[in-house]
Formats: C-alpha cells, structure tokens, sequence
C-alpha cells in the first residue's frame, strides 16, 4: 500500500460528518491536507482541532465556479498540485415523485453532480499535467440502485458515477486513478432532514465510512480500486 506521507490532499465536504473523520485520520497519517465546505465555523473547528494553518481551510460553495476557482487559487497557493482529491460532499432529497419540486430536483443536481463537475474542471487539469493523482467520488448504493422517492437523488448520482467513468476514458494514459464509492447508508446530518423511518443505529458510522476512504486513499502503486461498495448488513442493495 501506498504511504500517506507527505501527500497532498484537497477534502471536500470536510465540515460534514464523513469529511471532519477522514479529516482526522489523513492528518494522522502523515497526509498534508486541504479542507474546504459550506460551514466555515466547522471547519474552523477541525482546523483548531488538528492544528492547521488557517491557509489551509477555505469555506465554499462548489456549486457556484467562482468559488471553486478561488478554492482552486487557495489550495495552488499552499501546494501548487494535488496528489489526492476526495468529494464527500452531498445533499440528499428523498420525497415520492408528487412531492418533488422542481426546486429541489434542480438543488440535487446542483450539489451532487454540478459540484463534483466543477471540482474535476479546476482539479483534473492539474493532475493531467503530472499525468498521476487520485480522485474518489462518493456516489453511493443509489448510484447504482434506485430506490422509491429517490428520482432526484438517484438521478444525480447515476449521473455522478456516468460522468466519471466517461473521465476515466479521457486519462487512459495516465497514472490518474478514479474511484467511486458505492457507500450504504450512513448515520450523519443526511438523515435529519428526511422523512423516513430509518434504523439509524444499524447504519454504517461516519468514521468507518471515512475509514473506508482513508484505506482507498493508499492504493498499491501499480493498481487502481475502480470502484468499492460499503453496506449496512441489513440493507445490501448491491
């Protein structure tokens, strides 16, 4: 397995639940890392807590360019290229078809494939030109199998895992390596918002999903994890 060491790493979505954990564990590591989400007091705290320099924490919102471009100018200005780009980042609308809005089908596109595409069009150029890196997405199951009251959220997310498996094709002659992780559910803030009656304490917990990223993040050098499914034991769709 690859070392962490001295790696450079751009998290997104590093004030949610899964972010802040890999956080933790990169920096553990030895990982030199970059974090960046909405909640700049979040964030501030994860960055008090590991002791970082405040250059390396921006708050943004990914699906507005002009933010990304900054995030771009930030993370160039403290590391010039990064090595690892991980997306935790997500919103998720689970409402049966008659209640969707249009608003909030557009706010899921928005924020689970708008944002991943904003990040790969300022990142990707940058590991093109050392012709290596790794970029993780999380998709999750609903990128692969749909559930009912999830047309947006699966939506989107099929839409994540098309666009980066159509970027895999672009970067066959590299040693760029592109992950997506098809992660059950999860016990974060995802769940406070939706309307389901869920067993929340059988769920996956943020820091073993994050652990999951952190072993994906050490890949063997010759090989690449194309893709990875992490499930709850009572609910494996995949």
């Amino acid at each position: 397995m690859e070392t962490l060491k001295g790696k450079k790493v751009l998290i997104a979505g590093a004030s949610g639940g899964i972010g802040s954990a890999l956080a933790r564990l990169m920096a553990g590591s030895g990982a030199e890392i970059f974090l960046t989400g909405r909640s700049a007091e979040k964030l501030e705290e994860i960055r008090l807590s590991l002791g970082l320099d405040s250059s390396r924490v921006l708050a943004a919102d990914l699906t507005e360019p002009a933010d990304v471009e900054r995030l771009k100018a930030a993370f160039t200005a403290v590391f010039s290229q990064p090595d690892i780009v991980i997306n935790t980042a997500g919103v998720g609308i689970i409402k049966p078809m008659e209640q969707l809005s249009p608003e909030e089908f557009i706010t899921s596109f928005m924020v689970n494939l708008f944002a991943p595409f904003l990040l790969m069009k300022a990142f990707l150029p940058l590991m093109k030109e050392q012709k290596k890196g790794l970029v993780i997405h999380i998709p999750g199951v609903l990128g692969k199998t749909p559930m009912q009251g999830a047309a947006a959220y699966s939506a989107s997310k099929y839409g994540l895992t098309g666009m980066m498996q159509s970027i895999r094709e672009e970067i066959k002659r590299t040693e760029i390596r592109v992950t997506n992780l098809y992660l059950g559910g999860t016990d974060t803030a995802f769940w406070d918002t939706i309307d389901l009656r869920v067993q929340r304490d059988k769920m996956i917990r943020a820091e073993e999903a994050a652990r999951a990223i952190w072993f994906l993040c050490q890949q063997p050098a010759g090989a690449v994890v194309s893709e990875m499914a992490l499930q709850p034991f009572n609910h494996q769709a995949i």
